[in-house]
């Protein structure tokens, strides 16, 4: 098991070293900062266990620090109070922003880490309840039988060890379905780690996965997500380093921090999102697939689907409500219900976005407010607004136009509509319109559409 994570917040070197020290012997990963501006840089980096906190301190004291870090604190981040001077009227207002408790100085070494375990199994307990209520937010919604059909499959997925390929469009809400698999499993009170593949660099790919030496940066990715779920938000997106590393420790079972030689066991399982046209990287050659084939084959062995939006369209009424129900709670926005007429426009209409798409115009709607009952008129406006130029090229009268012009007109609009509902994917676009990949790239070109600039918004 990972040892416990403990910054230590205070001004004074010698109390400091003290406290590094006793709490190192005791088995414990101790990082130490002088001042708020270290606590927060060191926060921003890695997100401790447990913090201890001096209250008096220059520039900005605890105090302040800890209002700051109120939020964190109620997600499982305890924090104690260290004072050698301190009053009842400080000792409320910590209590009241959320300090779990105080421990005076001069330290009782036994005080302190009587505090710091029973500070620890607090965070832990929060923890726990904290992922509980988030895997029920996050459950994938709808009652279709594509929905049906998704939950059971990732239920069946839940207790297993292999690695797990959730195959979707973006914005079908991969990242979610990864955290339903990860709080159906016994994995659930473990934590949950996101990579976003994007963000990774091949000059820094090792030190992200798998942390530096001791004193040299601290826990990477792997370690983190300990004995939980390690999700990688696009395996295609992995630079050509990344891909590497994480076969090698697939294949070994095996990692090691960068300058520390030291083997530690892989314990945490692997879950990554993968778009529909590097679902069989073999079958469409090496140099068109972004993900390695060995590595696909490694991480394949479990494989989920997850529907596009426009295959369960007929829970479009459910996702609308539950989705201004959590943003009037989330975000404290206006509530606004969408009328019967709005709903069934929407649940005809095809969704490019997913369900992503769906949430940012609920969350436009009501930025924007207005009467309680969202219009059809409304709904209107707002789909005009976020439909490609092709879909109302081809509401045009084109039998005023010759029969070529007309039929170009049309193959522009339908090809320009298809390809935004495969997200830009040229492969994924030859399947669906059945065309060969060589044969649609010229027809593409000739018709003056630009399939490399089909924008795509990064997965909520």
């Amino acid at each position: 098991m990972t040892a416990a994570h403990i910054l230590v917040v205070d001004d004074e070197a010698d109390i400091r070293g003290l406290v590094s020290e006793i709490l190192s012997e005791e088995g414990y990963e101790v990082e130490v900062a002088a001042d708020a501006a270290q606590a927060r840089a060191m926060r921003a980096r890695r997100e401790p266990d447990l913090v201890l906190l001096d209250i008096w301190m220059p520039q900005v004291d605890g105090i302040t620090l800890l209002r700051e870090w109120s939020a964190s604190i109620a997600e499982g981040c305890p924090v104690v109070m260290m004072s050698g001077h301190g009053t009842v009227e400080t000792a409320v207002e910590a209590t009241r922003l959320g300090a779990f408790d105080f421990v005076e100085k001069p330290l009782s070494l036994a005080t302190l880490l009587r505090t710091v375990e029973r500070a620890l199994e607090s965070g832990r307990e929060r923890l726990v309840v904290n992922r509980r209520v988030s895997v029920m937010m996050a459950a994938p919604a709808g009652k279709s039988r594509a929905m049906q059909q998704a939950r059971a499959d990732l239920a069946r997925a839940a207790s297993g060890r292999d690695p797990v390929l959730l195959v979707g469009e973006h914005g079908t809400g991969r990242e979610a379905f990864a955290r339903y698999l990860h709080g159906q499993g016994p994995r659930a009170d473990q934590p949950f780690v996101m990579m976003v593949a994007s963000a990774l660099r091949d000059t820094d790919a090792e030190a992200v996965l798998f942390g530096r030496a001791e004193g040299e940066g601290g826990a990477g990715l792997i370690e983190q997500a300990a004995q939980g779920t390690l999700f990688v938000s696009e395996l295609g997106d992995l630079p050509a380093a990344a891909q590497r590393l994480l076969l090698g420790v697939l294949e070994s079972g095996h990692w090691s921090r960068l300058g520390d030689p030291r083997q530690h066991a892989l314990e945490a399982r692997l879950v990554a999102a993968v778009q529909p046209d590097v679902e069989h990287p073999a079958a469409a050659g090496a140099s068109a697939s972004p993900v390695r084939r060995d590595l696909f084959a490694r991480m394949g062995g479990v494989v989920v689907r997850v529907p596009p939006l426009r295959e369960y369209a007929e829970d479009v009424p459910d996702l609308l409500r539950q989705t201004v129900d959590r943003l009037v709670d989330a975000e404290g926005l206006e509530f606004r219900r969408f009328g019967v007429a709005a709903q069934n426009r929407l649940r005809n209409y095809p969704w490019p976005g997913n369900v992503q798409e769906l949430r940012g115009m609920v969350r436009r709607v009501l930025m924007r407010g207005g009467t309680e009952e969202v219009s059809l008129e409304e709904t209107e406006r707002e789909i005009a607004q976020s439909m490609p130029p092709s879909e109302m090229l081809v509401k045009q009268d084109l039998l005023s136009l010759g029969l070529r012009e007309a039929r170009e007109h049309f193959e522009r609009a339908y090809l320009q509509q298809q390809l935004l509902l495969c997200q830009g994917k040229v492969g994924q676009l030859a399947k669906r319109v059945g065309m060969e990949r060589t044969h649609l790239y010229r027809k593409l070109r000739s018709l003056g559409i630009d399939f490399r600039g089909v924008p795509e918004e990064p997965e909520g």
